[in-house]
């Protein structure tokens, strides 16, 4: 059954087309995730679909009702992005649609709530459009992928994986036509170099020859003549061939990455940051009790823990060399934050990106090509670009800066999946060290070697790659009981803080109901214990 149907749809940006769709559809049962590169359309494309945006040509029929949850949240004091993110998207959920259009629901959450909330959407029966930097998630979740390309959208069936076979099938099927039309061309150009030369040597007068051999060869003048003409005609008859073969691009491969990190031989493998009994507190909270650690040259350590956990407080002790943190004087730390501070609006992508950079001007350029500025686009002033690809400029000028411990907290936040992907790369063959904080966990596979967890106010350490360490940790069976509790918490912060803005009594009646719902699941779950 068709819920939306998009015909002749076309959406421009002052003088630019992002897409457009000549026919595309939403069925009942669809699970849509949207990919695309940081500008491409998406969210415009959400909108559209939602009726919140008119596009600039075409209809938007709907036969359902559409419920959108948006990537920006809005701002709520006291706070945090985890926590306004969970209550948008149980606002977003309890509207009941047919259709559920989400634009990055991930951001903000941590990796045990984007574990809960692929569970939810899995649960849940309306048809949904998800656009998401989340490999896993689309994974998770996906039966079809929407690639957002070039003005065009491409359907593939599938998850993300299976969407990622299909393009690397596509990829091997080009080369092999690639190489077809270059072995194809080479053959012609050989057989017509021989008929060229044949050409030549046809009317070509032979050397020392005697007199009746000259005047034998004057009378086959007009013979040869003839014949070179012939070969001549043969000669144009295979470039016309050649100019008539389909031709096959090659594709585009930048070259990998190979950069000096400063006192990168000194460094590696030895230990260059140390912790003895270092405590985390906010106040008069604790975070986690006093514990020792140690990081050596060339680890790539993954941060994980729950929202409000103290990742980031953790991060800025180090950076801070607070008591109990030892550091060697050879470190030199680049911090990723998505506060961008580090651009200057008004200088280019390059000014920006070299100013603090001893790398070679060819490395830097290739780098910022692997995140998607190629040629001319390196030029741009800061000021133009969109939230994405600034963050992409910021981690560029990260990591080709004189740092070699790379401190990175959140960085996929913004990025679309490709360049997600080529971050991931960068890092795992960064030579230097990296500490990273991240809900992505195919960049964490991808990149972490170790791993510190913090939970129950305490950090845990485990020395080998994230994907080890998930199937080391033990595995609890999914409760339905759970994320029903999960989700009336989350109702009662969000009626609790209703009250304290706008106190009713409508709202007083809610928020005791609910703590009876959560009081009598609460008992349900200790009974089973």
């Amino acid at each position: 059954m068709v819920l939306i149907n998009l015909q002749g749809i076309r959406v421009e940006v002052k003088d630019r087309t992002l897409f457009h769709i000549k026919d595309l559809s939403i069925h009942q049962g669809d699970r849509i995730g949207m990919v695309g590169r940081n500008g491409s359309g998406k969210t415009s494309l959400l909108q559209v679909i939602a009726k919140e945006r008119e596009p600039t040509a075409g209809v938007v029929i709907q036969r359902a009702s559409v419920a959108l949850l948006p990537q920006l949240k809005p701002q709520v004091d006291q706070k945090s992005g985890g926590e306004i993110s969970q209550a948008v998207i149980h606002e977003t959920f309890s509207q009941d649609a047919d259709v559920l259009l989400a634009d990055e629901p991930t951001t903000h959450l941590d990796m045990e709530n984007v574990e809960k909330l692929e569970q939810q959407l899995k649960r849940r029966q309306e048809a949904m459009v998800v656009v998401s930097h989340d490999r896993a998630f689309l994974d998770a979740l996906c039966n079809q992928i929407w690639e957002l390309d070039d003005e065009q959208i491409r359907v593939y069936s599938g998850n993300y994986t299976e969407y990622e076979q299909q393009k690397e099938a596509a990829r091997k099927h080009h080369e092999k036509e690639y190489e077809k039309y270059i072995h194809k061309k080479k053959q012609l150009e050989e057989a017509m170099e021989q008929k060229d030369q044949k050409a030549q040597r046809a009317v070509k007068k032979p050397k020392n020859l005697s007199g009746s051999e000259a005047k034998a060869a004057k009378f086959a003048k007009p013979y040869f003549a003839k014949k070179q003409k012939k070969l001549n005609q043969g000669v144009k008859s295979i470039q016309t061939r050649i100019d008539q073969l389909d031709k096959v691009e090659k594709i585009k491969e930048l070259p990998p990455i190979k950069m000096q990190v400063a006192h990168e031989a000194s460094l590696n493998k030895r230990t260059i940051i140390r912790g003895e009994k270092v405590s985390g507190t906010v106040g008069d909270r604790l975070l986690w009790q006093a514990f020792d650690f140690s990081v050596a040259g060339g680890d790539k350590v993954a941060l994980i823990g729950p929202n409000g956990s103290g990742k980031t407080t953790f991060l800025h002790m180090i950076l801070g060399g607070a008591q109990g943190i030892h550091i060697s004087p050879t470190v030199s730390f680049g911090y990723f934050s998505q506060m961008l501070e580090v651009l200057d609006v008004n200088d280019s992508i390059l000014d920006n990106v070299s100013s603090t950079s001893s790398q070679d001007p060819t490395l830097i350029r290739t780098v910022l090509a692997r995140l998607g500025f190629f040629r001319d686009d390196v030029f741009k002033e800061v000021h133009v670009l969109s939230g994405g690809e600034r963050v992409k400029v910021a981690f560029a000028k990260l990591f080709v800066s004189d740092a070699n411990v790379l401190i990175l907290d959140e960085p996929t936040n913004y990025l679309d999946i490709e360049a997600v992907e080529e971050l991931g790369s960068l890092l795992h063959d960064y030579s230097g060290t990296v500490m990273l904080v991240s809900h992505d966990r195919r960049l964490l596979e991808h990149v972490a070697t170790k791993v510190f967890a913090i939970r129950d106010q305490q950090v845990h350490f485990f020395e080998g790659p994230y994907r080890e360490y998930t199937q080391a940790e033990p595995q609890k069976d999914h409760d339905p009981l759970e994320d029903q509790l999960l989700m009336v918490d989350t109702k009662v912060s969000d009626v609790l803080s209703r009250l304290s803005l706008e106190p009713s009594e409508k709202l007083e009646e809610e928020f005791q109901r609910l703590l009876q719902e959560k009081n009598m699941l609460k008992q349900r779950l200790e009974k089973r214990q």
